[in-house]
């Protein structure tokens, strides 16, 4: 079919001599073609743009009227543009950045990925072509590289959800190992963490007493674990306890939860204190505390007689 004609890549400097005199003022005059790609309504551009001794390529609005930072590069990505990007970003407090790039490297294509993951501004990276068909005047092919996703959001939400999460937690813990020492020092070697979990020794190898807090409950538990290779050793030591299950229960005076975990290596024996957690009203925590406190000082009593005379 004769009528059918090909794309030619036209050099980039051919079309825009000079990035910021050419390449620049034209992207302000045509963020329309921007947007398309990024899928977001620019407009308001400002190039050339101060901030402080620097200047922004373009400064531009969202429809949401959050300021985007945009940098241009007509020439393979590097670190000194990355660092500008950041720069002005910080400098013009803004919401969102662009890097358009001619040619983006792996290394960077990660980095961009890597904010929109773990920062709560939207960042994107974007390839710059310039194409004609047969004799046609040079048009520009804008291809989004990296960008927000529903994706990255969500994985955004969920590591600041943790990163709250490892805050609240070694407050708890701090809180009820301070509550603890007036009563016990039974854990009183163990610092506070930001896990889900603290534990001391039993008095046996791979024997640890553990405090576990959830978002809405905590558990005390024996964690029965000697390592590798260890999981007939561990089931072992669990049914000699659960032999004297009735006596262990009526010296602790509630029952326990006993999971022998067949299909893995360790074992448990464990209480749930109460209901709520970390994520509970702060009002609330003393009295978690108090009652998970109290349940670890109840198990380590009736359990010890019983570690002591373990056959291994």
């Amino acid at each position: 079919m004769s009528g059918i004609g090909r794309i030619e890549r036209v050099d980039l400097r051919q079309v825009w001599p000079h990035e910021a005199y050419d390449f620049t003022r034209w992207l302000g005059e045509n963020l329309d073609i921007l947007s398309e790609e990024l899928g977001v309504v620019l407009a308001d551009a400002e190039t050339e743009s101060t901030a402080g001794d620097f200047s922004v390529d373009v400064v531009a609005k969202d429809e949401a009227d959050r300021t985007v930072v945009i940098e241009n590069q007509l020439e393979r990505s590097d670190h000194d543009h990355l660092g500008k990007l950041l720069t002005y970003f910080a400098m013009m407090n803004a919401d969102a950045a662009v890097w358009i790039v001619s040619d983006a490297r792996p290394e960077h294509v990660s980095a961009v990925s890597w904010l929109n993951e773990n920062s709560e501004a939207d960042f994107y990276l974007v390839q710059v072509e310039a194409i004609r068909i047969a004799e046609s005047p040079p048009a520009p092919l804008l291809r989004r590289i990296v960008g927000p996703s529903p994706e990255t959001r969500e994985a955004r939400r969920k590591k600041q959800e943790m990163s709250e999460g490892d805050t609240l937690r070694y407050q708890f813990w701090e809180e009820l190992l301070d509550r603890a020492a007036g009563k016990t020092n039974l854990h009183a070697s163990v610092s506070p963490s930001k896990g889900a979990w603290i534990a001391t020794g039993g008095g046996v190898s791979g024997l640890l007493l553990s405090y576990v807090i959830a978002r809405e409950w905590g558990r005390v538990e024996l964690y029965i674990d000697r390592g590798q290779d260890s999981r007939d050793t561990n089931k072992s030591i669990f049914d000699q306890l659960h032999a004297a299950k009735d006596e262990i229960e009526a010296d602790f005076t509630e029952s326990l939860h006993w999971e022998r975990l067949d299909d893995a290596r360790a074992c448990r024996i464990s209480y749930r204190a109460k209901n709520g957690g970390y994520l509970s009203d702060r009002e609330y925590w003393p009295g978690i505390q108090d009652a998970m406190i109290d349940a670890m000082i109840r198990l380590e009593k009736a359990l010890r007689p019983h570690i002591d005379q373990l056959d291994m």
